[in-house]
This record gives structure tokens, C-alpha cells and sequence, in this order.
């Protein structure tokens, strides 16, 4: 069965302090969503679908998508490399954007811009995001099997191991049983200190470092996509919070989705190293992991 890798790429990265999506981390300069295709057509997808702001367009192209429309699937088809626009223009005629917003309106807003081109099963990641090659393939091959109507599947990592020394980062803190996800609570301000501990600075709570959290590694039907809308619609409707930043997340949508009985999700987990810059003292950090993974040779000297 075919299946599309989904990179939602239109974030303002603004903790990290610019466009960190294409900022060259690898030996020779490679963006992290390299190794996220590179591992997602090792593993069996098909298809790539950028989600971008419509300027990015030419930049995207020359980072990955020219020389990724010569590569091959593993079934011998060339890939498919498909662009969806996220932007103001793909919201509903019903609302009105506020005239000081320039932020995009979160991820479950990114994933519908990319409806209208997905038609089969397919994997959401961030892109500036490193999941590990493992991840990829317990989650295309749990999409060969996913329920066609309320079935859905997320890779989770341990708190421990996505946590930034530098300051706090937001996790989709998840509750599950027997391998199903049956909650997952967006949670600001986690902190990480030196010595392993984790706290939630805003509640003054401590968590512990074997906390599954949701890293925004989703597996999803097309079926998704009319619960998904509804879902964005009522959002719009009674959007909470500053009308300037409030985001529609996919963590917080699966929550309330579960919650209605609507959506069944199935916990992955991979064995494999998370990391991602959130803040610019973490690039040091990522670097030197790319180099050690070429060096070892689980990866190629160049991607093209």
C-alpha cells in the first residue's frame, strides 16, 4: 500500500530566532527534513508533501524538492513530490482573520491545507524535527494496517529525551493503556535541568524523565480529514485564548477526538534518539549528533 510523508514546514520557528526549517545542520549543510525523507523512502513511502508558505516555494525546491523528484521509491516509482500552501487564503469564508495576525493558525490547520492531495494513508511530521530511521518504519508499516474509518497511530518518545537544557519547550504529555493513546495534554514551560529532573514551571510540578510525550509523529486515514475540519470550524468559531497566536494543535484535536469516541490511536515507540532545535544553543547539540550518524555510516555522504 502507498503511503505520504506529510512535513508541515510553514512555522515561524520563533524561539529559535529564524527559519530553522532550512538552516544546513549536517556535514555538508544538510536541513534536518533530509533525513527525515531520506529515512521515510528507506522505510517504503512514496510520496513527500511540503506544507510551506507560499514564498517558500522556490527555497523548498532548491533544498530538496528538484533533486528528490530523481530519486526512486522502493518500488521503483519515481517519488511524488507535492507542495500545499498554508496561508490565510485556505481558511473558511465564516471567519475573518484579525488585522494584526501574522501567525499560522497550527497544525491541524497545516494538515488541512493538504487534504485536496492526499488519498492514502500518510505520516505528519515537523520538519525541523530529527525522528530516527526506526520511527519511520514501525509507522509505515502500521499504516498497512490502520482502521479505514476512526483509526490513527503516533510514535512517542520520552520526555527525557526531547527536553531542551536551554529553556523550556511545550510536549503533548500522553495518558495510555495498553498500548493506546488515552490522552494527550499540550504542556508549556517544561523545563530540563542538568542534573535529569523536568519540571512544569508554570504549575512549579515535577514530571518524570519517562513521560511519553507526542513529538508531532502522526499517522492518519484521509478519513480524517471531514472530523478534522469540523474540528478547525469550531475552533475559528471560539478560538481560545490571544486571537493573535491561539493555534489549532494536532495533540490537543486527538485529545478531544478520543474523548468523543471519534478517533482510536495507537502508541509506537522506536528506540531511536529524538532531537531538534528548538533554541539556538541547541544547534551544537545536533550538529555533532549528524556527524557521529554519517560517521557510522547510517547515512550516505550526501543526500544528492
Amino acid at each position: 500500500m502507498k503511503a505520504s510523508l506529510v512535513i508541515m514546514a510553514a512555522g515561524l520557528g520563533s524561539r529559535y530566532g529564524g527559519t530553522k526549517q532550512v538552516e544546513g545542520v549536517g556535514p555538508h549543510g544538510e536541513i534536518l527534513m533530509e533525513y527525515a525523507i531520506y529515512d521515510a523512502l528507506q522505510a517504503g513511502f512514496h510520496k513527500v508533501v511540503f506544507i510551506v508558505k507560499p514564498e517558500m516555494h522556490d527555497l523548498m525546491d532548491r533544498l530538496c524538492g528538484s533533486y528528490l523528484r530523481q530519486k526512486k521509491a522502493l518500488d521503483g516509482q519515481p517519488v511524488e513530490v507535492v507542495y500545499a500552501d498554508q496561508d490565510f487564503a485556505s481558511l473558511p469564508d465564516f471567519y475573518a482573520v484579525p488585522p494584526d495576525r501574522t501567525k499560522p493558525y497550527g497544525t491541524v490547520h497545516a494538515l488541512l491545507c493538504a487534504e485536496e492531495v492526499l488519498h492514502e494513508p500518510c505520516c505528519v511530521i515537523n520538519a525541523d524535527d530529527f525522528y530516527g530511521a526506526q520511527a519511520y518504519q514501525v509507522m509505515y508499516d502500521a499504516l498497512q494496517n490502520l482502521p479505514a474509518q476512526g483509526g490513527a497511530a503516533m510514535v512517542g518518545y520520552l520526555l527525557k529525551n526531547t527536553a531542551s537544557l536551554h529553556g523550556a519547550v511545550s510536549r503533548g504529555v500522553c495518558t495510555l493503556e495498553n498500548g493506546v493513546l488515552k490522552g494527550v495534554r499540550e504542556t508549556p514551560d517544561i523545563q530540563l535541568y542538568p542534573d535529569g529532573s523536568l519540571k512544569v514551571l508554570s504549575e512549579n510540578r515535577a514530571l518524570s524523565p519517562e513521560t511519553v510525550v507526542s513529538m508531532n509523529f502522526w499517522g492518519f486515514q484521509p478519513s480524517i480529514f471531514p472530523v478534522m475540519r469540523e474540528y478547525f470550524h469550531n475552533f475559528l468559531r471560539h478560538t481560545p485564548g490571544d486571537p493573535l497566536k491561539a493555534e489549532c494543535l494536532l495533540p490537543v484535536m486527538a485529545d478531544h477526538l478520543m474523548k468523543t469516541g471519534e478517533l482510536s490511536i495507537q502508541v509506537l515507540s522506536s528506540p531511536d534518539q529524538w532531537f531538534g532545535m528548538t533554541y539556538q544553543e541547541d544547534r551544537a547539540l545536533v550538529r555533532e549528533a549528524l556527524r557521529k550518524l554519517h560517521a557510522s555510516g547510517a547515512y550516505p555522504e550526501r543526500f544528492s
